[in-house]
């Protein structure tokens, strides 16, 4: 057998598996082949989206199947066998695995990151692969486990039966988590991104534990009522009936697992004694979820249940930790064990990338001074001072503002997509009773055929949070609009949720990341791979914080009168214009956090008491600011125009227009060099538009990379589809087969070079007037002749 004929896939089926099946590793449950790390980004450009290249390793190797240990990464006999160490390095990075393989099928490359003897990398023989219990014995030894520990950490996750298992970085959640309760760490901070799966991964871990018995009763504490019932039906299903939930402040101890609201054992001093109806060492094992909303504060509710159960192993967990003078939560459970940020969360491609409009409003800026003595709509003399955003909606309502901005809300939605789910977080439930109002009005055509098009969804409001389930559910259409204050800012499952609007000062950068975490999930069954956050207070300047993780693919600020949906393409610089208000003092001077830690959608006196609130009715107020900027695949603002960055996009690849034309004509199918060049970034239907724009032509990809990248003259599809047919290039085969490459080169001059590479296009018209597929088949010899008369007419097509 000659290696070197062999493609990577053969090395791996004849050397690689039969290597590890000789050193013992079980085949159907220790090797995963193939095995996917990452989806791969999602890339926004416009109203377009595509997915850029995801990660996947070769093999992973797993002790058990919720342990993976090692990575090996093939190649094919032409490369060393060391070639594939760099990616495997990569890979064991992401899995945090200690043993790395590369091989080409001659033998393996082993690097192993807890070698004693220092020597990190070596060659072994085919036959010399180390075993499953051999490699998990080094790291139990590397790690310090002792045989009870080890008994803790091997247990398996739960499996239904189905293909699901835990992603990537929910493995190592899981895993870091077991492994630091197995080693007598009992407080613990697991930080995950929202979206990224918290729950499960919560399940997940109380399920390892008690079914290994080291933990055997356990509290699940959550803060809103929903959540308990959702965990409950979905992901803790498995626990059947040895789940309970403490209601109506009743404390059944035959049960192991324990959901609860954290209100329903809390409460005043009479009230809250339930939880003291068990004894301080009941509980092993105690997870609270979103941990930033109380728990990391001493005087909080949760703390005394907590502090009463001290003995327990307690797991916070949290996408935000919240850190402040008087609050944290790394004081209380230590340093995270694990975390997973909402920027890696987007790189990897499993949650959703944003885009930002900001629009500034002048009197926001410019701030607002009555007229000595002015009354307001009500008759009140409002005091004489200067009003601006911290005032707006607060101490002083201009309802010539809340108009405003109900309109680009709906112009927005109006140039999108009307039944597109939107939150509004407003200042309190005053506002967002008028922003509902004013979104009415705008919108009374919806709302007349239906009165849920928009909803308030506040805490004083029982008609209204009668609505969030609805309006959470994919399935159900309406509410479409829901204007809130502070009730859905957290623990809201909207996964179809594509328009967060913040007309709502925000200074807490924990509030902030929440808030953005409402709109992070995607839904692909819905078309919901990215969102849209429209700022009208600034608040996404906080994307400048240090502590800010994830990075906006745009932000764009129209002027009054420019659209309020992004330009898909901006012909001119991307990012260029500076505005007014660009050396202007930041508008979140440091003052008190409002409202108070605690405080989710109080009744608006009780937040205001004491406070006159003006209203002032007309009070002219426009927009202000004008700016574009656009990011790239990775998160980095482009700045110069889009042929430029196509340009750049380009050079990464192809060092000349002789090696693009070398790797376009040597692909079989034109569609995959497209698709690569997409996945980097480079969105064709938004170049096309713009090269349209100034020549009044549309051209195939091919041409628009070659006139961008390298000056050529375009031809259109059109053109270069009549060329073909002027060169008597049809002359060689029979009467039916020229006809069908006649009606493939008009298909390509419709509809591009994609469609005529299918497999399925014989089965469609034109041609499925001309016969059979098999019958046309024949016409040219076969399959084989078939599909080489295709490339032969792509050829022919880009010989210009």
């Amino acid at each position: 057998m000659n290696k070197k004929t062999l493609s990577e896939r053969d090395i791996c089926t004849k050397f690689i598996t039969p290597a590890l099946e000789n050193a013992g590793w079980d085949i159907a449950t220790q090797v995963r082949e193939e095995f996917a790390l990452t989806k791969g980004r999602i890339i926004v450009r416009g109203k377009l989206h595509t997915r850029g290249q995801n990660k996947r390793a070769d093999y992973v190797l797993f002790h058990k199947p919720n342990l993976p240990i090692a990575v090996i990464e093939a190649k094919d006999n032409n490369h060393s066998v060391g070639a594939g160490m760099q990616q495997a390095l990569g890979y064991a990075d992401l899995l945090q695995v200690p043993f790395v393989f590369s091989s080409n099928g001659d033998g393996f490359l082993f690097h192993n990151r807890i070698a004693k003897d220092g020597v990190l990398e070596r060659e072994v023989s085919l036959n010399e692969f180390p075993s499953s219990e051999t490699l998990w014995q080094w790291w139990a030894e590397h790690q310090g486990l002792s045989a009870g520990q080890n008994e803790i950490v091997i247990q398996d996750y739960f499996s239904d039966g189905s293909n699901k298992t835990p992603r990537y970085y929910q493995l190592l959640a899981i895993n870091k988590t077991i492994e630091a309760i197995a080693k007598g760490q009992d407080r613990i901070l697991l930080v995950m991104a929202t979206g990224t799966g918290k729950t499960y991964t919560a399940f997940q871990i109380i399920w390892r534990l008690w079914k290994s018995r080291a933990k055997k009763r356990i509290l699940f504490l959550a803060d809103r009522n929903i959540l308990v019932d959702q965990t409950m039906t979905n992901d803790f299903k498995p626990f059947g009936s040895a789940m309970t939930k403490i209601a109506k402040r009743q404390a059944n101890k035959s049960y192991e697992i324990y959901l609860s609201l954290y209100q329903a054992v809390s409460g005043n001093e009479e009230e809250k004694n339930i939880y003291k109806q068990f004894s301080p060492d009941f509980f092993d094992l105690i997870v609270i979820d979103e941990c930033h909303r109380g728990s990391a504060a001493e005087d909080s509710a949760w703390r005394d249940i907590l502090d009463y159960f001290s003995s327990a192993t307690q797991i916070g967990m949290t996408a935000t930790p919240k850190e402040t003078k008087d609050v944290s939560n790394i004081d209380y459970f230590g340093l995270p064990v694990y975390t997973y940020s909402l920027r890696q969360g987007i790189d990897d491609g499993f949650l959703a990338p944003y885009k930002v409009v900001r629009i500034d409003i002048d009197k926001d800026l410019e701030g607002w001074r009555p007229p000595k003595g002015m009354l307001d709509k009500y008759g009140y003399e409002i005091e004489d001072r200067i009003y601006n955003q911290r005032d707006f909606d607060r101490n002083l309502i201009l309802e010539q503002r809340t108009k405003l901005v109900a309109k680009k809300v709906s112009d927005y939605l109006k140039a999108s997509n009307r039944f597109d789910k939107t939150i509004v977080f407003c200042e309190n439930i005053d506002h967002a009773e008028r922003m509902r109002q004013a979104l009415v009005n705008e919108n009374a055509d919806l709302v007349a055929e239906n009165g849920t098009y928009i909803v308030r969804i506040t805490g004083d409001s029982d008609e209204g949070k009668a609505e969030l389930d609805n309006f959470i559910f994919p399935e159900s259409r309406y509410p479409v609009i829901a204007t809130t204050s502070k009730l859905m800012t957290t623990g809201v499952d909207a996964q179809t949720c594509k328009l967060i609007v913040l007309d709502q000062r925000i200074q807490s950068m924990t509030e902030f990341k929440q808030i953005i975490g409402r709109g992070t999930r995607i839904n692909e069954d819905y078309d919901k791979y990215w969102f849209t956050i429209l700022d009208f207070k600034r608040a996404t300047e906080l994307f400048a914080d240090p502590a800010f993780d994830g990075d906006p693919v745009q932000i764009y600020q129209p002027g009054g009168d420019d659209p309020i949906v992004p330009p898909d393409v901006d012909p001119g610089l991307l990012a260029t214009t500076t505005t007014a208000d660009d050396g202007m003092t930041a508008p979140y001077p440091t003052d008190p956090q409002w409202p108070p830690s605690g405080a989710h959608d109080l009744p608006d006196e009780d937040k205001h008491a004491g406070t006159r609130r003006y209203v002032v009715a007309n009070v002219e107020v426009k927009v202000s600011a004008e700016r574009v900027q656009y990011f790239d695949a990775d998160g980095r603002l482009i700045t110069e125009s889009l042929k430029d960055y196509t340009r750049k996009a380009l050079a990464k690849d192809y060092n000349s227009l002789g090696d693009f034309l070398k790797r376009w004509n040597g692909a079989k199918k034109k569609q995959a060099v497209i698709d690569e060049l997409a996945a980097q970034g480079v969105f064709f239907e938004a170049l096309a538009e713009e090269v349209s724009q100034q020549s009044g032509k549309s051209f195939d990809p091919f041409d628009l990379l070659c006139h961008v990248a390298w000056g050529q003259p375009p031809l259109t599809r059109r053109e270069r589809a009549e060329q073909v047919k002027k060169r008597s290039y049809f002359s060689k085969y029979g009467e039916q087969a020229q006809c069908v490459l006649a009606a493939l080169l008009d298909k390509y001059a419709d509809e591009g070079v994609g469609p005529i590479e299918e497999t399925r296009i014989l089965t469609i018209a034109p041609f499925d007037k001309m016969g059979t597929p098999v019958e046309l088949v024949r016409a040219f010899g076969g399959k084989q002749a078939f599909e080489q008369a295709v490339e032969e007419l792509e050829q022919a097509l880009y010989s210009a």
